[in-house]
């Protein structure tokens, strides 16, 4: 007896992305150049936008420039007033940032984007933090925060330029609450162009955030704004 053909079952549909438009989110450090970008992108996304500063003044002017609806506040209220807070501080503020915000943290989702890198004659290389990575670090500062890792290979004059309509990249995401990775990967799909990648749990942090020396040095030598594309995904 002929034995029937077999067939292939049809590839599962994918899951419908999380909704995250209602949700604000918060930039620490948006004030400067990663920051800053992140804003305006997921403002012109309509995303609801507060960016954070050490001075409300600072924050509301640089919000001002921004436009489209982005509101300006002092660290402290930003991490209050939002849902998802991006940390884009600089590396060597960054413990003291989150170990003075811990309590306005807690149960938020926490996406770190520092990259600790160190600069000389040869150019960038990266530094590790005691706790392995900077979002390790973050998750030892606020134990009640939901900490992911994510927007770390992003080129902030890219996201700054608004003749540049799409922004041609993945954003790997880290954690170990896969409800926040998921959430963070849906808000880096607002961003025309982008798509969030889950990467691996939060102790793989380290290399993703040491990869941008290796960018930086793409960039110096071609005179580019390289991003990462993952394939066959």
């Amino acid at each position: 007896m002929t034995q029937p053909e077999s067939v292939n079952p049809a590839p599962a549909a994918a899951p419908a992305p999380l909704d995250v438009s209602a949700l604000v989110v918060g930039v620490l450090g948006g004030t400067g150049d990663q920051g800053r970008g992140l804003a305006y992108r997921l403002a012109k996304a309509g995303q609801q936008v507060v960016i954070g500063s050490r001075t409300a003044e600072r924050a509301e002017a640089a919000a001002a420039e921004l436009g489209l609806g982005v509101r300006g506040a002092d660290n402290a209220a930003c991490a209050r007033e939002s849902d998802i807070v991006i940390v884009a501080v600089p590396w060597d503020g960054h413990a003291a940032t989150l170990t003075a915000l811990r309590a306005e943290l807690a149960g938020k989702i926490v996406v770190d984007c520092v990259n600790p890198l160190g600069f000389d004659k040869q150019g960038a290389y990266a530094l590790k933090p005691e706790e392995g990575s900077a979002a390790q670090q973050a998750a030892a500062l606020l134990p009640d925060s939901r900490v992911t890792a994510a927007f770390h290979h992003l080129s902030a004059v890219l996201l700054q330029d608004a003749a540049v309509e799409e922004i041609d990249t993945d954003v790997m995401v880290l954690g170990d609450d896969r409800a926040a990775t998921e959430a963070v990967q849906a808000l880096a799909a607002r961003i025309p162009g982008m798509r969030g990648i889950f990467a691996g749990r939060l102790r793989n942090a380290h290399q993703v955030e040491s990869l941008v020396a290796n960018l930086i040095s793409v960039n110096r030598r071609y005179k580019a704004h390289a991003g990462l594309r993952i394939t066959d995904v």
